[in-house]
């Protein structure tokens, strides 16, 4: 590995260093901030009711998955089947309906509330609840209003209500003391109810002063807020086995809750499914006392007509003749059978109505009656559905009636096609039967009369039989329809609660309590512009980096020899990292040094004097020059006189060496002051002494430090830089925006300030940037995290 690589190595291990100690300096602030986060999730998670998830799993009867028995399957023999089909996607949205979770809280009187009043939290009780309350009437006005009383247990026979809601029209209006007896009528605004002791939970809450309250919320209210929390969930895509959960405070009253509503569920279906099998059991009825009576008349008549003619076997006389008629005579029977049920058929639609289902499987044959009066039954059903929770007025419901009305027709036509043709095939019939009739007809009248007779009583005979058979199918039907879903699991509720999850609620605090100091630190480093030490610069400038000068104690006194303060070590280290900055100025010339910044008030007047301080403390013979001559501050660190650079510029007597002093406590420190302020300082500056006097001080001394002009403001600076080895670039920390870098950056690119280098001022010591370690009076502490291994 190359020196390149492993500077660069050394470098991103410090960028870490530094950007973690950046945070850790706040240390404080973070254990503050996960303190409060991790109290405040305690105090949230102390006072905040669990929320317990419970399940039942239930296998739903699919005809795509599993196959249901129909009721209408005893009509199978008739080319009839089917009826409705259940889907699981279908049933699912049944049990989220908010019909069947109304039945649900209605059934188990969930508007009513028992609350426990807690310190904070309030407690449902539910079954431990001490006292049942009975609505009577509930429907009036109980489930559209909110009512809240306060119960106090007076005595053991003996209790007090007290309304609770200002204004509420539920004022106890029974008596003026609102004193009651346990199974005493209660009158309310919203009607009345009575309070009973419970009975399936004989234990009373310990402290007798703890308040009760009894809440009777409006039933839409209570509904929506249960149906919200109901999830119906397929367990796989290819079975109809399906999951509904609920979420509640109270775990009993969740499981109560799911198997009610499977309960309900089941009773709706199979309610659904004998509508069919009632329907077509009254029709069935109705045409057997009309057979029955038909019948009856008939056999009377036989017993009549062989009375008086006074026989008893016709047939066995006219046996040749019969034999070759039987066949036309069973297709004759068939015939008129089918016209007898097309007929009644036809009768039944005229009178029904809209929601009247059409029997079925009563129509034989090839033709499409059946499939239409089965679409017409499934149709009518579909809209009985729906008109349990929508009006007449919906478009669903009045759409179906349009095809109801539709298929209605269809049905009529095909019935009336169906009896057109039975009767042009009775005519065949008869046609063929009366060749054969006529080599009868040498038979006694009697014979031909009792025919007639014998085949309107056959025909009576058979189609009572079937309407008996029918009968039996059916009523076997009603009483054999199971359920429309079978529980696999009943309702169970999970120990631990869903939420909150103390775990993700610590953890999501911890997270939440480093973050948010860690978002203000960042969010103030990243608004804060300026420039707070030398990793700022970092990516940001190219100018070679000399070094950083902590913020001073005293920044009016110039250092001493016997000085070890942050300050003081700073300069000396820019004293030395100096040396190599000068590596090739002449060396039989002063090293002159100019010092520079871009605004007023960055310290370059403060490093000027106290960097030629050090050099001079080393030894050397060093010349301090002002010559920022539009705003001289050196004499706020020295005892000067007025008369300086300026009054050598614009006279013409004035000697350099008689404006030169000598500082006091220094074995070889001059200084030369900048002297009057001109009028015309640009003009000076440009003047030939400027050259002249340079030539002269190089010849003198070994250092030569200038204090010039700021090079933002004014173009001093620029004219004489020809004159300096090296150009000392002060930014002051916590002043200078780091977006007026592009200053010093612009002359370095340029070449107008030679050999130039970057300090920075008044950087912040005790933050691991300044200068110590022992040696000034600012120590630097270890790390908190070294202080505790330590301890």
């Amino acid at each position: 590995m190359g020196n390149n690589d492993f500077d660069d190595d050394l470098e991103n291990d410090f960028d870490l260093k530094a950007f973690f100690d950046k945070y850790l300096i706040h240390w404080k602030w973070f254990a503050l901030g996960v303190s409060l986060c991790l109290v405040m999730a305690f105090i949230y998670l102390r006072y905040t009711i669990p929320q317990y998830q419970a399940s039942t799993t239930i296998l739903v009867k699919d005809e795509k998955k599993g196959g249901m028995l129909s009721e209408l399957s005893a009509f199978a023999d008739m080319g009839l089947g089917g009826g409705m089909k259940s889907n699981v996607d279908n049933e699912i949205e049944i049990l989220k309906s908010r019909s069947l979770a109304e039945s649900t809280v209605k059934k188990l009187n969930l508007t009513i509330a028992i609350i426990a009043k807690g310190k904070v939290v309030d407690t449902d009780i539910y079954k431990d609840a001490p006292i049942e309350v009975t609505l009577i009437n509930p429907e009036n006005l109980f489930y559209k209003n909110k009512m809240d009383l306060n119960y106090k247990e007076l005595s053991s026979n003996t209790f007090e209500l007290k309304n609770k809601l200002i204004n509420d029209k539920s004022k106890i209006t029974l008596n003026s003391n609102n004193k009651f007896h346990y199974g005493q009528l209660i009158a309310t605004q919203y009607g009345q109810m009575i309070i009973n002791k419970s009975k399936t939970n004989s234990t009373h809450l310990e402290d007798n002063s703890r308040e009760i309250n009894i809440v009777i919320s409006p039933l839409e209210n209570v509904v929506n807020s249960f149906r919200g929390r109901v999830m119906v969930t397929p367990v796989s895509k290819t079975s109809s086995v399906v999951e509904v959960s609920i979420s509640d405070p109270v775990v009993a009253k969740a499981e109560d809750f799911l198997d009610n509503l499977i309960a309900i569920y089941n009773d709706d279906a199979a309610a659904d499914k004998n509508f069919i099998s009632e329907n077509t059991s009254k029709f069935i009825n109705n045409r057997l006392a009309i057979i029955t009576e038909e019948l009856d008349g008939v056999e009377k008549s036989v017993e009549s007509f062989k009375t008086a003619n006074k026989v008893t076997d016709i047939e066995s006389e006219a046996k040749l003749y019969v034999e070759g008629s039987n066949e036309y005579d069973k297709k004759g029977v068939e015939t008129d059978i089918q016209l007898n049920v097309v007929s009644s058929m036809l009768n039944f639609m005229k009178k029904s109505s809209k929601a009247d289902l059409l029997p079925t499987n009563i129509i034989s044959g090839q033709g499409d009656a059946s499939n239409l009066i089965n679409s017409y039954n499934e149709l009518v059903l579909d809209r009985n559905r729906i008109l349990k929770s929508a009006t007449l007025e919906n478009p669903s419901v009045l759409k179906m009636d349009q095809q109801i009305a539709s298929l209605k027709s269809n049905v009529t036509t095909s019935l009336l096609r169906m009896q057109s043709s039975l009767n042009i095939q009775k005519r065949d019939l008869n046609n063929n039967e009366g060749i054969l009739n006529s080599k009868i007809g040498r038979i006694p009248t009697q014979e031909r009369q009792f025919r007639v007779i014998a085949r309107q009583q056959k025909v009576k005979e058979e189609l009572y039989l079937y309407l008996l058979q029918k009968r039996e199918e059916t009523a076997i039907s009603l009483s054999a329809t199971e359920p429309n879903a079978r529980v696999i699991d009943a309702g169970k509720a999970v120990k631990a609660p869903i939420s909150p999850k103390k775990n993700i609620v610590y953890l999501a605090s911890l997270l939440l309590g480093l973050l948010i100091p860690f978002g203000v630190i960042y969010a103030d480093d990243l608004l804060d512009t300026k420039i707070k030490s030398r990793l700022d610069l970092e990516g940001k400038t190219m100018i070679p980096f000399i070094g950083d000068v902590p913020t001073s104690d005293s920044p009016t006194e110039i250092i001493k020899s016997e000085s070890r303060t942050s300050t003081a070590e700073a300069l000396r280290i820019i004293r030395t990292n100096l040396e190599f900055v000068l590596s090739k100025a002449d060396e039989n010339k002063a090293k002159t040094i100019f010092l520079t910044s871009t605004f007023p008030k960055e310290g370059k007047t403060f490093v000027s004097a106290n960097l030629a301080a050090t050099f001079a403390l080393s030894g050397k013979k060093v010349l301090l020059i002002g010559m920022d001559i539009r705003n001289p501050r050196l004499d706020e660190y020295f005892t000067l006189p007025e008369r300086g650079f300026t009054n050598y510029l614009s006279s013409k007597d004035s000697k350099l060496e008689d404006l030169i002093i000598k500082q006091d406590g220094f074995e070889d420190f001059h200084i030369l002051p900048a002297g009057v302020i001109p009028p015309n300082p640009a003009e000076l500056l440009m003047s030939k002494k400027v050259e002249i006097l340079f030539e002269t001080v190089k010849a003198q001394y070994d250092y030569v430090i200038v204090d010039t002009a700021p090079v933002s403001l004014v173009t001093d600076t620029l004219l004489i830089a020809k004159h300096a080895d090296c150009f000392i670039y002060v930014a002051r920390a916590n002043f200078l925006e780091k977006r007026m870098l592009n200053i010093p950056n612009t002359l370095y690119k340029e070449q107008k300030l030679p050999n130039m280098c970057l300090l920075l001022n008044d950087t912040d010591s005790t933050k691991g940037y300044g200068y110590g370690y022992g040696y000034g009076i600012k120590v630097e502490k270890d790390p908190w995290y070294k202080t505790l291994l330590k301890g």
